[in-house]
């Protein structure tokens, strides 16, 4: 498989204001081939080795895509003002045209084996990543996992219930991350963060969201008696987790906020890399709570 995909990565090149933009393949599952964009900052050394921003977009696990105006201009971002590597990716949305949809008609194992295969498809774009640094220049022990609503329910998986979806833990020997950045996300269970797993987080949630939980509740507050009745941790369950680990954490809060707060924050962007600056190179211990009212 590494042989086709290493034939089949396209070469789409060009240049923006200040940064570079190739298009790779990296899987081909079923009827799926999954790409990603990569955006590298035009003045780049030869030398030079970046971290990541890996992003993966919002959209119910039904809709969207890598390259959404929003999304796209975040990496496009990262690359041009950050010095990162952007990079944004697509995954197989598993419950497009479906009639029961993501909500509370769509069952509980439908629901979690989105979940699993959201989770192992982001896994395997990192690993794609990795197993490339040189030539794309990324530093494999500086990946941000990134997303916004199903895309961050997919990072937060990934990064931290790996031993809970993937079977094949082995073939993610060489996959870390750095750091999370997370829109309106939830876990299964929070309670496998571990010391292990906890790294550094940029968490924004409103309290008011009715899909995916603030703190610990059903998935769009599905009735217990609903075949889509499933319990997730969100954001505060998460930061709860990251505090009692010693975690580096910035938890924006937002009043009364709902699910609009999946949206990306570029607002924010400058104060969001600073955290990383700090915490994920300088290995500071920020816990800060910035709480908003919608």
């Amino acid at each position: 498989m590494k042989n086709i995909l290493t034939t089949l990565v396209i070469l789409i090149t060009f240049s923006l204001s200040a940064q570079k933009k190739e298009t790779y393949i990296y899987s081909i599952k079923g009827k799926d081939t999954l790409r990603m964009d990569v955006f590298t900052p035009e003045n780049i050394n030869k030398t030079d080795s970046l971290p990541v921003l890996l992003w993966m977009h919002g959209g119910g696990f039904s809709g969207s895509h890598r390259a959404y105006p929003d999304d796209g201009s975040l990496v496009k971002y990262a690359a041009e003002k950050q010095n990162y590597i952007g990079v944004s990716i697509d995954y197989r949305l598993l419950r497009k045209n479906k009639a029961t949809g993501f909500g509370c008609d769509c069952t509980k194992d439908e629901k979690m084996e989105t979940f699993k295969q959201a989770a192992i498809d982001y896994l395997d774009a990192a690993k794609f990543l990795v197993e490339r640094a040189k030539s794309l220049q990324i530093d494999p022990t500086k990946i941000i996992a990134g997303g916004s609503s199903a895309g961050a329910e997919g990072i937060l998986n990934a990064v931290y219930m790996k031993d809970y979806f993937v079977s094949n833990k082995d073939a993610y020997n060489n996959v870390s991350f750095a750091g999370v950045f997370s829109c309106a996300g939830a876990v299964v269970d929070a309670r496998y963060i571990t010391a292990e797993n906890a790294v550094p987080a940029v968490i924004y949630h409103g309290t008011d969201d009715q899909l995916v939980p603030f703190g610990s509740a059903s998935h769009h507050y599905c009735d217990p008696k609903k075949d889509g009745y499933i319990m997730l941790d969100g954001s505060e369950i998460i930061v709860n987790q990251l505090e009692e680990f010693d975690t580096a954490y910035a938890f924006n809060i937002v009043k009364g906020g709902g699910h609009e707060i999946a949206r990306i924050p570029f607002e924010d962007l400058e104060m969001i890399f600073q955290f990383f600056e700090r915490a994920m190179l300088n290995k500071d211990v920020i816990q800060t709570k910035i709480i908003r009212t919608k």
